[in-house]
């Protein structure tokens, strides 16, 4: 079992920057968890964000964030991090950290383990 706690969440004008992190407990971390950012934009489904193998040499990002999004993890510190630039209106949503030993999970939006969420809206 992993618990995942995201923070990080706010209020932001557009063009500008916010850090989420993921604190995971439970089964040791860095064991083979691939970490993945999610989120769930008003009104529509959830969709993949960002995701980072369980050694960090591999990462993958959806279309519409990359250049802008980078996702990080801090093993010894069980964090996994997203760091947002540039934000825009469409990137208003609830944003999940989850876990998964699976990398393909988190494309199909049905990774195993899910935190609960931390909101992000960006002004125009």
């Amino acid at each position: 079992q992993v618990q995942l706690v995201e923070s990080g969440g706010g209020l932001v004008q557009a063009g500008g920057s916010l850090r989420l992190s993921c604190a995971a407990s439970g089964r040791t971390f860095s064991t083979f968890f691939n970490i993945g950012w999610l989120r769930q934009a008003p009104g529509k489904e959830r969709e993949f964000v960002a995701t980072i193998s369980w050694g960090g040499a591999i990462t993958e990002y959806a279309d519409s964030v990359k250049g802008r999004f980078f996702i990080s993890r801090d093993n010894a510190n069980n964090t996994v991090y997203l760091q947002m630039n540039n934000l825009k209106s469409e990137d208003t949503a609830v944003y999940y950290c989850a876990a998964d030993r699976d990398m393909r999970p988190f494309y199909s939006v049905t990774p195993r383990y899910w935190g609960q969420g931390t909101r992000v809206t960006v002004t125009s």
